[in-house]
């Protein structure tokens, strides 16, 4: 009765031991294979990939489901059911990427190449590691035999690269059950590492939202060698620039706040210094003229962003346009108050000559953050203690845009998770010579099975 007991009380991790040197050998395979598949949004061709993760799959006896609101553009839903206690966990990943300008490759971008310790490939970072370290994730509990308490659910899905519409908007609004979960965890996360050492882990909780808005400035047409007053490259011109020296004022949440204050505390003296003056009012307007001329990393997270990024005016150098147009690229907090900050991006240009035009291309939703306190997120940072026990958990606010955005809005509490990757940035999501360190992978696949593991395995 004793050892029995010993071995209920056993934690999941040592109850189904994993043979990771096996395992990483496998993953690599999986993962070459879906970098070989190129699918480039556009046009997409996911199905190509779900195909492939189903025969993978399906090979192990695990149910999967192809849902598709475009033939060629499959998204892939594969379940291990639990007992029913708890409500499912959801494992999220994509597979279609961005395109490439293959000139400015040293390698062939879908052909996983090896070299200086790194695996190059268009996906590599954006987001076939992810959906990698998802497939390997049901692998492994399939094959151990798991008792679980929730269904854990995995979702290679198409379209995140901008055409949302053919994956995850179609699964929430029709195939929502087959997806519905407590918690999710997808993209946007990382291990950062400094010279080899893993420094932090960062969790993404919110992200801002993505809203473009166009300037558009009416006058009169006419000879170039006849100036005029409401000439409308003057009047967008002027109206672009104010933005190069106004910003919306800096505004904390739970999320950057927490995150500031744990940075702090594993940062060389002269940096921890910033990160607990950004949260002091009194220092905070130098600190964030720092961030924004050498860290506009870190002074981004600080507020909604107006960034101008375009500018259409005129055809011929002798000729004055009749309409010009510029382009606002605004990420928005996600408590912003959209139709208040157009009014006040209005009273900022201050001129009836340019009119002000929202244009929403996607309909991300603005949701709140996801929870520190939950069990997903204890569970978050007690792997990261196991696999990186000098390193902090870090929650942070994206300043991109992810699909998490649409499952956050259906009340799931949605956490950005990835691989090791170096702090330089260099060779990261949509750069040219994409790439993932070697050894990184397997590394991402042991934090996620042990995170799982903590929140699904029945005790």
């Amino acid at each position: 009765m004793f050892s029995l007991c010993v071995i209920a009380s056993a934690a999941p991790s040592e109850r189904y031991p994993v043979d990771w040197a096996q395992a990483a050998e496998e993953a690599l395979r999986h993962y070459s294979a879906l970098l070989r598949t190129d699918t480039s949004n556009p046009p997409g061709n996911e199905t190509r990939a779900a195909k492939y993760l189903q025969s993978v799959l399906e090979r192990e006896g695990v149910p999967v489901k192809l849902l598709a609101l475009e033939p060629s553009r499959a998204n892939l839903v594969a379940r291990l059911s639990g007992n029913g206690s708890k409500k499912p966990i959801l494992i999220m990943g994509h597979t279609d990427v961005v395109g490439v300008q293959r000139a400015k490759w040293s390698v062939d971008p879908f052909a996983a190449i090896h070299k200086n310790g790194f695996i190059y490939g268009r996906g590599a970072q954006d987001d076939k590691d992810n959906a990698t370290a998802g497939l390997m994730l049901l692998l492994l509990l399939k094959r151990a035999g798991v008792k679980l308490d929730r269904d854990v659910i995995y979702l290679a899905e198409a379209g995140e690269e901008g055409t949302t519409q053919v994956g995850i908007d179609f699964l929430v609004r029709e195939h929502w059950p087959e997806i519905a979960a407590e918690y999710a965890l997808a993209e946007g996360g990382a291990a950062v590492a400094h010279e080899g050492r893993v420094r932090y882990v960062q969790v993404s909780t919110t992200e801002k939202v993505p809203r473009q808005v166009r300037l558009v400035a009416h006058g009169t047409a006419g000879h170039g060698s006849r100036p005029v007053p409401d000439n409308v490259v003057v009047h967008l011109s002027a109206a672009v620039a104010k933005f190069g020296g106004w910003q919306p004022p800096m505004r904390l949440n739970e999320t950057t706040r927490t995150f500031f204050e744990r940075l702090a505390a594993i940062s060389p003296p002269e940096e921890a210094v910033r990160f607990r003056g950004i949260l002091d009012p009194n220092q905070a307007p130098a600190i964030e003229r720092y961030f924004f001329e050498h860290e506009p990393g870190y002074y981004t997270v600080l507020r909604t962003s107006v960034t101008p990024t375009m500018i259409h005016a005129g055809f011929r150098n002798n000729v004055i346009p009749s309409e010009g147009t510029a382009w606002l690229d605004v990420r928005a907090l996600p408590d912003e108050d959209i139709d208040g900050l157009y009014s006040q991006l209005g009273r900022v240009i201050n001129d009836p000559a340019v009119q002000l035009v929202p244009f929403h291309q996607t309909d991300r939703p603005a949701t709140p953050p996801s929870r520190l306190d939950t069990e997903m997120f204890r569970a978050l940072e007690t792997a990261q203690r196991r696999m990186f026990p000098t390193a902090v958990t870090l929650p942070a606010m994206l300043a991109g845009a992810t699909d998490m955005a649409q499952i956050r809005a259906k009340g799931v509490q949605a956490y950005g998770v990835g691989p090791v990757v170096d702090d330089s940035g260099a060779g990261g999501a949509h750069a040219d010579d994409e790439r993932l360190a070697e050894g990184s992978l397997e590394k991402f696949i042991q934090y996620l099975w042990y995170a799982v593991l903590e929140v699904a395995a029945s005790r």
